[in-house]
């Protein structure tokens, strides 16, 4: 069963009751960012990314990015972070550019496609950084759609009948920002 959940994203100071313990359990949650609407699971769970894969008819080989909930958070998931990459967050996050770096070894291969590297991004908007606090600084980054669907939700009700039943939760917060 999919649940929808509204909020403002100004005041994200709570999630209902089950949104992270179905993300630690292997959900999937559809959330907004600053960009687009993002389809999340716990980049540490292998049955979370199976199910992202499935979902996005995808076989591994295209990498998944992952959202940060702050810049420090890197070097979890990159082996090297360059100076002029840390000068790039500086810059940029929070914000849209997301930075690929090269890998640590055991990051799960559906994550950097076997490319050996790893998009991060810390976005500008305060729901899927607390998403990625409450899972231990990370949570997948991939856009909420199916392939052939732009992903421009202007309603949650549009959300909840693409995804019912393959996703657990909905946080909505209002139009796609690429609706319209």
């Amino acid at each position: 069963m999919t649940r929808l959940a509204r909020f403002d994203a100004g005041n994200v100071a709570f999630f209902p009751p089950g949104v992270v313990e179905s993300l630690l359990a292997g959900g999937m949650v559809i959330y907004p960012t600053d960009t687009l609407y993002g389809l999340g699971v716990d980049p540490r769970s292998r049955e979370g990314l199976g199910k992202l894969l499935v979902l996005k008819s995808r076989e591994g080989v295209k990498p998944i990015p992952l959202l940060l909930d702050g810049p420090e958070r890197a070097a979890d998931w990159a082996e090297h972070v360059p100076p002029a990459a840390v000068r790039l967050m500086e810059g940029f996050w929070p914000g849209g550019v997301t930075i690929v770096l090269p890998a640590w070894a055991d990051t799960p291969p559906q994550i950097t496609g076997g490319s050996g590297t790893v998009g991060l991004r810390v976005p500008g908007h305060p729901i899927p950084r607390a998403l990625a606090r409450a899972l231990g600084g990370a949570i997948t980054g991939t856009s909420a759609n199916r392939a052939g669907n732009p992903g421009d939700w202007q309603t949650a009700e549009e959300v909840v009948r693409e995804f019912t039943g393959d996703v657990d939760w909905v946080l909505w917060d209002g139009p796609s920002p690429r609706a319209g």
